[in-house]
């Protein structure tokens, strides 16, 4: 594309899509948006190999995908305001905690998006419109079709039950709590810039829970300034950092954030990796004070994996620092040896969120 113009292919509904969204406004990336269907979202998962969204097409016709290894692959190669932290310690906990944002609420995001039926008749309704426009059925059997496909997936095989409700429910009215008083003192997570880990929270706070009718109605009475957060970093343009010092340490009030994060997130993606090693289809393990069976993810696999590369890549002296804060039992965690993801090249179908790391 001679326009020097990146293709991003994604929908509007789109957790991931809105991600990376908020990203390129914020680094300046020039972009189109290209709404997907399934025609698309199919012909985009043949070129990559990977059934997802979004997707990117760059300039010199390269394709790109997962919005992790996107943010870094452009903080590598691509001019604009730093949206990383200076320091490696500042950058590991910025990586860690966009990881948790990423795969964490991930589950409270879809809970309340397909659970309450409000929130559910919209919804199923838009993506009927738009990602199934080119499904030649009536606009009602589409949204049929959406609504027993997302609670088959996102609550059924997720873990969602009447028992577990109050636990995920827990979560997100915790995590706003953790928030509020955080965005009421400063615009994004770690000081005046946002990095890693704001894009990570943006995913499920920007496209759910600021957006679908039940979440964003607890946030405007519960967290105001947290939603106001989500305006802000969707406002945000490359002009807006010219004079702002980059990101070099992690603010003490982060302290709850980086405590989840060691206490609750690394244990599960543990126990989904030892399960994965063990050739098992279903990761077991505790968490809210209640039994949890899950899918086994290789993705998440991976994204432990790089975890734990990152923290063995501190020296010495930042790897204590980072380790006081995490605790010993999130520190033995990161210290275990990687469990290697198997990839198998002769898949005769795209794989849902198959690890790839960077352009293909």
């Amino acid at each position: 594309m001679a326009n020097g113009r990146y293709q991003l292919h994604g929908l509007k509904l789109s957790y991931f899509t809105g991600k990376l969204e908020g990203y390129f406004r914020a680094k300046g990336i020039p972009f189109d948006f290209i709404e997907m269907d399934r025609t698309d979202f199919r012909a985009c998962a043949k070129i990559t190999g990977i059934a997802q969204m979004p997707q990117v097409q760059a300039p010199d016709g390269t394709w790109m995908t997962d919005t992790t290894a996107m943010i870094a692959h452009f903080e590598q190669t691509f001019d604009g305001p730093a949206l990383s932290p200076a320091t490696p310690t500042a950058r590991f906990f910025s990586l860690l905690l966009e990881d948790m944002f990423d795969e964490w609420l991930w589950r409270p995001a879809l809970y309340y998006r397909w659970v309450p039926k409000e929130d559910m008749r919209l919804l199923s309704h838009q993506a009927a419109r738009t990602m199934l426009r080119d499904v030649k059925l009536p606009q009602w059997l589409r949204q049929q079709f959406i609504k027993s496909r997302q609670k088959k997936v996102y609550l059924d095989q997720d873990g969602v039950t009447a028992e577990t409700a109050p636990a995920i429910e827990k979560l997100f009215l915790g995590v706003l709590k953790i928030l509020e008083p955080i965005f009421a003192a400063r615009p994004y997570l770690l000081g005046e810039h946002p990095c890693e880990a704001d894009f990570g929270l943006f995913g499920p706070f920007f496209r759910h829970f600021s957006h679908d009718p039940t979440p964003a109605g607890i946030m405007r009475e519960t967290a105001p300034n947290t939603l106001l957060w989500t305006a802000r970093l969707w406002a945000a343009r490359p002009e807006d950092f010219a004079s702002v010092p980059q990101v070099s340490s992690i603010p003490d009030d982060l302290a709850p954030l980086i405590d989840m994060a060691a206490n609750d997130y690394l244990p599960y993606l543990s126990a989904n990796a030892a399960a994965y090693a063990a050739n098992k289809k279903i990761a077991a393990y505790q968490q809210a004070g209640m039994d949890w069976k899950v899918p086994v993810s290789p993705y998440r696999v991976q994204c432990l994996n790089a975890l734990k590369s990152l923290f063995a890549g501190l020296n010495e002296q930042d790897r204590r620092s980072a380790a006081d804060r995490l605790g010993e039992r999130a520190t033995a965690l990161l210290q275990q040896p990687s469990v290697e993801v198997q990839r198998n090249a002769k898949r005769s179908k795209p794989t849902d969120r198959l690890w790839q790391d960077g352009p293909v």
